[in-house]
């Protein structure tokens, strides 16, 4: 049996999935989330799966959700849709239910939030609500588990019989006579059950099946007419008529079913929004927040557990028990070099950061449970769409604070392709969870750690994304209105401890297997290049690693970097090492400089790692490594989301060369502003600036346009 799981954004469609299933899919407290169907099966029952689709507001194919959500409900026939609802928001709820009754699909209706809707002194009378459906309705909260076993009984009852529920929503006489005629012209050969969808998506002139059925040319024709005489009647275009005739249907079951109290409170919600919103105020308390979030998880509490991490567990505990133990078992040199100083160094480097990650995603996971980053991509909407971007842009990025993967997979959710492509190449600006070892390493190694650094590096994304919206909506290739963008704000709750530590331990968790598996493999390459090189005997191991191979690749590279201030091979070959993993950069630098000189936190320690880099160069070089292409898999990411390798070339390209620019002038600027270092290099990056801000300033196609065509007609 499969049961697919349906229902707006943010009515709790996931956390029921989590709780029918036991998957461990996120619940973020956001549109969005769910950008692909994902399957599970049934706790406690074989056989059995359950399929959540995306939210969605309509089965109207305007939208990537709604077509996929829509694709599987028809050609994958599930046995049974449970239609999650909000009941705090039954009206706009609803209306999906309306098209999903239609479906000719057994249904049942699962009312979430009651629990929340009677605290406000509404109640909901779920016997005449499934009456008046003409389906079985079972009240639950997915959160608190109440009314779960009686929902799944119904469930499975209602799709082992093959129950079709009633269809009470009847349309206008002139309307129901038109879908009869679209039944018999059109559809007698389909299913009895799927007739009457396609006469009413027929009816409203929808684009996808006016096509399957092109090849009844005459038919088409004559139903045409039928459909103007009937939009002429009723003065409305025949969608118009249709959503009109929906809502006036919902209107009156809610008024029969939803008892008011007449109270109008303004809810606890609501009042922290007049803060949290607030024209004035959302941003500063956007930024305060998010900066107390990296100071502690960088700064504070993240840093007294890592300090323990790599002082005690992989400098004292871990590496004299390894070394002990190859000893005693006889084993060769070399290998034990591979162990120490290859394995160990560098994937110990990455993991002794991983309380700091954890620290940082439970904090993460809270603000997007809570409902909160919803709140965020509202107030960024104000800001990304003077500069060319929808809000809905900013929620792939909020989803990429975990992950640049499914940060670039969440674009999917936006309608308009060149807002969508624009996402793609951004997205990676803001630091993933990969980035955060790398930029704890530079805060601890040349910033004496500095708290300002972790939460610059945050905002220093969101510049380069603004920035970038505004120079790239300028140019043909993303000119155009931008994208429309609502969203609704869900209630605030408290999050479940469940699913905040879930959210931790997912992305936790995929970041250690990362360096069991990806950053293992390169650990092993690096060291065995940095151990191996020419000498004057010859071809073979190497004492001085300034004869190795690595210092050869890195030498190689180093010339393209110099000018960003970095211009040795270490740093050379961490950066290339990078786009195989972000946290690779600290494994190289873990390899070349010896494990305990980057994990233990002293300062004559410190001092060894970034002996060759300055406050400016050393800035240059963690911003460098933040906005340039991001790890292979995220390439991998933008080629699927692209489906073009034009696209994809010109996407790494960009990021690659802003992040060259912005590197270049950090340095050079920053030198002659602290220093008084003056040379061919700051008068370049002058001239780069303000090649820069003209590219901010000057005036798009539509205003070149708007101009001439004002002037032409002046004249």
């Amino acid at each position: 049996m499969k049961i697919a799981l349906a229902g707006n954004p943010n009515s709790g469609k996931t956390t029921l999935f989590n709780v029918l299933t036991g998957s461990n899919q996120f619940v973020g407290n956001w549109p969005g989330v769910t950008v692909e169907k994902k399957e599970g099966k049934l706790k406690g029952h074989k056989g059995i799966s359950v399929i959540d689709l995306p939210g969605i507001y309509s089965l109207s194919p305007y939208t990537p959700e709604e077509v996929i959500t829509r694709k599987f409900l028809l050609e994958e026939q599930p046995d049974v849709i449970l239609n999650i609802v909000d009941g705090t928001n039954l009206e706009r709820n609803l209306y999906l239910t309306t098209q999903l009754l239609e479906l000719g699909i057994p249904l049942v209706l699962a009312v979430n939030m009651g629990d929340v809707l009677a605290k406000s002194g509404d109640n909901i009378d779920y016997a005449k609500l499934g009456k008046a459906l003409g389906c079985q309705v079972v009240a639950i909260s997915a959160l608190k588990g109440t009314g779960i076993k009686e929902m799944v009984d119904e469930v499975l009852a209602v799709g082992r019989e093959n129950k079709l529920h009633s269809i009470m929503h009847k349309y206008s006489g002139s309307v129901e006579h038109t879908l009869a005629h679209i039944e018999e012209a059109l559809l007698h050969d389909l299913p009895l059950n799927q007739q009457r969808w396609y006469a009413i998506k027929i009816f409203e002139q929808d684009e996808l099946v006016m096509q399957k059925f092109q090849a009844f040319g005459a038919e088409l024709e004559h139903i045409k007419k039928d459909i103007a005489e009937c939009e002429k009647e009723m003065d409305d275009d025949a969608e118009s008529i249709i959503i009109a005739e929906r809502y006036s249907f919902i209107e009156k079951v809610i008024k029969d079913c939803l008892r008011r109290t007449g109270k109008s409170k303004m809810s606890t919600s609501d009042k922290i929004d007049r803060i949290v919103t607030n024209r004035f105020l959302a941003l500063p308390i956007f930024a305060v927040i998010m900066t107390a979030v990296y100071y502690i998880s960088v700064t504070t509490v993240g840093t007294w557990v890592t300090d323990w991490t790599n002082d005690v567990l992989f400098e004292e505990i871990i590496p004299p028990a390894i070394e002990s133990f190859l000893v005693a078992v006889g084993c060769a040199p070399l290998l034990q070099s591979l162990i120490l100083d290859g394995i160990v160094a560098g994937v110990g480097a990455v993991l002794g950061f991983v309380p700091q990650i954890l620290v940082l995603f439970i904090f993460l996971a809270f603000l997007e449970s809570c409902g909160y980053m919803a709140r965020i991509a509202f107030i960024m909407d104000r800001i990304f769409r003077r500069f060319g971007l929808s809000g809905k842009s900013f929620i792939p990025m909020l989803i990429g604070t975990g992950c640049g993967i499914p940060g670039i997979m969440a674009s999917r959710t936006i309608e308009n392709t060149r807002d969508r492509r624009m996402t793609i190449m951004t997205t990676t600006f803001i630091p993933c969870g990969a980035k955060l070892p790398f930029i704890a390493l530079m805060a601890g190694a040349v910033f004496g750690g500095a708290w300002w650094v972790a939460p610059s590096a945050y905002f220093m994304g969101i510049a380069a994304i603004i920035c970038s919206g505004i120079i790239l909506k300028k140019t043909k290739m993303f000119a155009g209105e931008v994208a429309p963008f609502v969203m609704e704000l869900p209630a605030y709750h408290w999050p479940t401890v469940g699913n905040v530590l879930r959210s931790m331990w997912e992305r936790g968790w995929s970041f250690i297997k990362k360096a069991g598996t990806i950053i293992l493999l390169s650990t092993i390459v690096i060291w065995f290049l940095s151990g191996f090189g020419f000498t004057d005997q010859g071809f073979g191991v190497t004492d001085d690693i300034n004869q190795s191979l690595l210092a050869a690749v890195g030498s190689a590279f180093a010339v393209i970097f110099a000018p960003l201030g970095w211009g040795s091979w270490e740093y050379s070959v961490a950066t290339i090492g990078g786009l195989v993993a972000k946290e690779n950069i600290v494994a190289t630098l873990g390899i070349i400089f010896g494990f305990a000189e980057v994990a233990e936190d002293g300062v004559e320690i410190w001092g060894l790692l970034g002996a060759q880099l300055t406050v400016v160069s050393g800035y240059s070089f963690l911003i460098f490594n933040l906005l340039c292409a991001p790890c292979f898999a995220a390439m991998g990411a933008i080629r699927r989301e692209m489906n073009n390798g034009k696209w994809t070339a010109f996407a790494i390209g960009y990021q690659c060369a802003f992040a060259y620019f912005v590197a270049f002038t950090i340095n050079q600027l920053g030198n002659l502003f602290l220093f008084g270092t003056f040379g061919i290099g700051t008068v370049i990056a002058l001239i780069a600036l303000v090649g820069f801000v003209y590219l901010l300033v000057r005036k798009s196609p539509e205003e070149k346009l708007e101009k001439t065509a004002a002037k032409l007609i002046a004249e």
